[in-house]
């Protein structure tokens, strides 16, 4: 098989100015409940989070969106881990959704910081005890020898708290991402893909489309 040989067009859709949302957060939300709805798309708050460590590496690893507000997106994660270490020597993130059977993507740059502690306790109650326990015995991005460990750890915690509530682990909580930068991509034929970003300034946001 060659890879260049594997190639498609996208047809789907056109991006124009004018049906854009002057606000980058309220097109994010127009796109993004379009991608829920949409039957053939699936995990459409999964998007990849780049981090850069304080050596100048890049990391990148997907992750779920958890909120969004009307000026951030909040996910959750082990602060001790590499994207938490990332962010504490760098706070300045980038987000990428790939909606690619809807042919679109969307590109975020920003400012990532800490979510408040009752936020994050708030939150943690919500989720399933089975990813509570995981968290809790999880040191995530730490070596381990073997998954039977992993397993272990996690049966004892299971007995520890049986008809307990679970607390959130003082290290596990939550990034709130302020957006700077947005592009909104749309494929379209014969390469001429539209593409559109907003950045912010002192006076709001300025819309400007790029060539693909």
């Amino acid at each position: 098989m060659k890879l260049h040989d594997l190639r498609r067009d996208y047809e789907l859709a056109e991006l124009k100015r004018e049906i854009l949302n002057d606000d980058p957060m309220l097109q994010f939300q127009d796109w993004f409940t379009q991608a829920n709805e949409h039957a053939g798309l699936p995990d459409p708050t999964a998007f990849t989070l780049a981090t850069v460590n304080a050596a100048g590496q890049p990391h990148q690893r997907t992750v779920l969106l958890k909120q969004i507000d009307p000026d951030s997106f909040i996910f959750y994660t082990n602060y001790q881990s590499e994207k938490g270490r990332d962010i504490d020597a760098n706070p300045q993130v980038a987000m990428h959704f790939a909606w690619l059977v809807m042919e679109r993507q969307i590109r975020i740059e920003g400012c990532a910081e800490k979510v408040e502690r009752d936020a994050v306790d708030a939150y943690f109650a919500t989720r399933p005890r089975a990813s509570q326990l995981g968290a809790l015995a999880s040191a995530q991005s730490a070596p381990i020898a073997e998954r039977a460990e992993l397993e272990a750890r996690y049966q004892q915690l299971a007995e520890k708290y049986q008809d307990q509530p679970i607390p959130a682990p003082e290290n596990w909580g939550g990034y709130r991402i302020k957006p700077s930068r947005f592009e909104f991509w749309q494929g379209g034929r014969h390469r001429l893909h539209d593409r559109f970003t907003y950045t912010r300034t002192a006076d709001g946001w300025t819309i400007q489309r790029l060539q693909p």
